[in-house]
């Protein structure tokens, strides 16, 4: 089952900033052990929130506003998608990542819709 990890509120270091090859460093070995463990499907930080434009459709007209969608103090950073066995197994992951420790994971199974091969992307 596919399982998407969204990941909260976690400040990532820039090159050359005190501690980011640390973090870097603690991000790709999570990554290599949920390759190892045959579940990573993909995984990509995401710009700052204000790098955001929200497309919504009303009575027929497109508007386009600058900024995320919802009005928050928590901010996406990024996701992972893992292919696991279980609920356990995606929450077992979710503890392993690095950015739970300063942030939160939130573990959300991804809706499957029938026709749709949600898998044919991986390649």
């Amino acid at each position: 089952m596919l399982y998407m990890l969204l990941i909260y509120n976690c400040e990532r270091p820039e090159p050359g900033d005190p501690g980011f090859e640390e973090a870097l460093t603690a991000v790709n070995a999570f990554a290599d052990e949920c390759r190892r463990r045959g579940v990573f499907v993909s995984g990509h930080p995401l710009q700052g929130e204000h790098t955001a434009t929200t497309v919504t459709v009303q009575e027929g007209r497109t508007l386009i506003t600058d900024g995320p969608f919802a009005e928050t103090h928590e901010h996406l950073g990024g996701v992972y998608v893992f292919d696991c066995r279980d609920l356990d197994e995606a929450l077992e992951l979710a503890a392993l990542c690095p950015m739970a420790a300063q942030g939160s994971i939130e573990v959300r199974p991804v809706a499957g819709v029938p026709g749709l091969d949600h898998r044919a992307a991986r390649g």
